[in-house]
């Protein structure tokens, strides 16, 4: 079965870098409106031009640098910076005595905070707390004297994009957070699913070689004895199994990055139709294990009707393994409108209370994986009724629309 492998990225960052490019340019029409509404207290209107001039062609043509993270470089946020400070120190210079006294804005006006908060989404609270102490500083100098308004206006600036700051790197932290536990919920998926498909077969295998060299004895006990280390080790490993780490893509804006995989066929196209349960499932049928199943096909989507029928072939083989060679089965099969039902039967001597627990501790996964995780996967469910002496029954559900992974397609 080949594997697809998905990258995923999440970002909070990017609406953020979004939200501040249209700040910039909206602040920096509103700054030019309020000269041309207050054009009167301009005392030398040819400089403020001249920096409004050099505002709009710096907003427009930086516009690519505050898309994303690793566009906004160092370089870029202190020259923005200095623009910045440079209008607030030049407005005693072309404003009248009444525009400072009333209170009047800067030449950037609120577009300075744009600057501010490039830093905040950049670096976080710390950047921002560097960005703001010069435009506080300036902002002083340029009243002249710790106005009301002016400090109400510094703190402000201040406490805001200190607080932006912060929440991004909570909100970056939060992202590798869910990064890790995505990557961790896809890699335990492959493990199981690995897990099953090597129960069905090696592991298998493996046991019925150690019965057999045992039985036969000399060099065959020997062979024997060292498939059922193996067998054991095999157990661990996939019990165990490992997880890879999950990445941070160089782009700080792309956000985490997260690898899954699928662990459906590859060969299980998007226009591949239903297959009939029937078909899958008539293979089993023998002398001793009688297939009852609807007249009419029971269709289901590919990777659900594989992962239910590898499920009825997991339990048909604890049937024939642990219910004797003598012991029968048998399979109804059930089409109702939301789901369809399987249910495995045998007339063995049952399953003693406590022995699945006693065998998930020690590695023996085959109900577990092989058909609660299948079921699970599918989003159905796997019920097992085992009164000793009275033979074991397994009911297997599995939703039409599946809810489970392998049925999203």
């Amino acid at each position: 079965m080949a594997k697809q492998v998905r990258v995923m990225r999440m970002s909070v960052e990017q609406p953020l870098w979004r939200a501040l490019t249209g700040y910039r340019v909206l602040t920096m029409l509103y700054a030019v409106g309020l000269f041309a509404t207050q054009y009167d207290e301009y005392d030398r209107p040819g400089i403020a031009i001249t920096y409004f001039v050099v505002l709009c062609v710096w907003t427009l043509a930086t516009l690519p640098r505050v898309q994303n993270a690793a566009a906004c470089t160092k370089r870029f946020l202190a020259v923005d910076l200095a623009i910045a400070l440079t209008g607030i120190v030049l407005t005693p210079l072309v404003v009248n005595d009444h525009h400072i006294d009333s209170g009047g804005p800067t030449l950037p006006s609120i577009w300075t905070a744009g600057s501010v908060l490039a830093f905040a989404i950049k670096g976080g609270w710390r950047w921002a707390a560097l960005a703001s102490t010069p435009v506080a500083a300036a902002n002083l100098i340029e009243r002249g004297q710790p106005a009301r308004d002016t400090v109400h206006n510094v703190i402000l600036v201040w406490v805001a994009s200190i607080a932006i700051g912060y929440v991004v790197e909570v909100a970056r932290a939060s992202e590798r957070t869910l990064a890790r536990a995505l990557e961790i919920e896809a890699a335990t998926r492959e493990r199981e699913r690995l897990a099953r498909d090597i129960h069905d077969s090696v592991l298998q295998v493996l046991a019925m070689v150690q019965r057999r060299g045992a039985v036969m004895g000399g060099e065959a006990a020997e062979l024997g004895r060292m498939a059922g280390e193996q067998e054991v080790a095999l157990r661990t490993l996939v019990s165990g199994g490992l997880t890879s780490v999950s990445r941070v893509s160089r782009d700080a804006a792309q956000g985490a990055v997260v690898h899954v995989v699928d662990d459906e066929g590859a060969d299980d196209g998007p226009d591949d139709g239903p297959l009939d349960l029937r078909a899958l499932l008539a293979p089993y049928a023998s002398a001793k294990v009688s297939l009852v199943e609807p007249g009419a096909p029971v269709p289901l989507p590919p990777p659900a009707a594989r992962e239910l029928a590898a499920a009825v072939g997991a339990a048909l083989d604890n049937v024939h393994r642990h219910a004797g060679e003598h012991a029968c089965a048998w399979i109804l099969v059930e089409d109702e409108p939301d789901e369809v039902i399987v249910t495995v039967r045998d007339d063995g001597p049952g399953i003693p209370e406590g022995r699945l627990a006693q065998a998930e501790g020690e590695g023996r996964l085959g109900v577990a994986l092989s058909i609660r995780g299948r079921l699970r996967d599918l989003g159905g469910s796997a019920e097992l009724i085992s009164p000793p002496g009275q033979g074991t029954e397994v009911e297997l559900k599995v939703p039409k629309v599946s809810r489970g992974k392998a049925g999203q397609r």
